[in-house]
């Protein structure tokens, strides 16, 4: 090989060494900033609940020996103690079903017919078979219907919001009309109260 050629080849060796230095300088020397924050989230609970048993909810008492036109009155007491604070419930709705089931429940016009009340205070409550006065102000929860209902809405409950309770008043009524068909059947009615949430918001 001739001594210019190989200077040459030298020299373009050279060339792309430099090059070389140069493109990893580049990607070395990067200037950065950085900055951080920490944010705290906690979600609210909801819960609503029952009396414990005794005055406070006597929803579990059963009744026997119905005939037409007998009442059965029953208090319970509807808690909301989430801990949601300010963020209160939107609505409270109640759902009742029936196992085992008979005409009882399942004749809507002849059968057993339930109506909801509300006392400002504790209701007061006579010995069994229970009855019961109201020492403040009644108000109407859930007018006379059928005993068997989904997703019922319930009306002027102070339940509503968070810490407060509602003295409620179960009153299933037998029709005077009910026919002889209505002898000797037996239910079982399950009642469940349902909490919603507000309306979502900005945080």
């Amino acid at each position: 090989m001739k001594k210019g050629t190989l200077v040459k080849i030298l020299g373009s060796f050279a060339a792309l060494g430099a090059a070389a230095s140069v493109a990893g300088l580049g990607t070395f020397a990067t200037f950065t900033s950085s900055t951080s924050a920490s944010q705290s989230i906690q979600s609210g609970t909801v819960s609503i609940t029952l009396g414990a048993a005794g005055p406070a909810n006597r929803l579990t008492v059963g009744a026997s020996n119905l005939v037409a036109g007998d009442t059965i009155q029953r208090a319970v007491d509807l808690v909301n103690n989430g801990t949601a604070g300010s963020d209160n419930l939107s609505a409270i709705q109640l759902t009742t079903t029936a196992s085992p089931s008979s005409t009882l429940d399942t004749d809507a016009s002849n059968g057993l017919q339930m109506v909801v009340d509300k006392c400002s205070v504790a209701w007061t409550e006579s010995a069994a078979p229970y009855t019961y006065t109201c020492g403040g102000t009644t108000s109407s929860v859930l007018a006379s219907r059928a005993v068997i209902g989904s997703s019922l809405a319930l009306s002027n409950l102070s339940s509503l919001t968070t810490g407060t309770t509602d003295h409620l008043r179960v009153t299933l009524t037998l029709p005077s009309a009910a026919p002889n068909t209505l002898q000797g059947q037996s239910s079982s009615i399950s009642y469940n109260f349902v909490g919603t949430q507000r309306a979502a918001a900005s945080k």
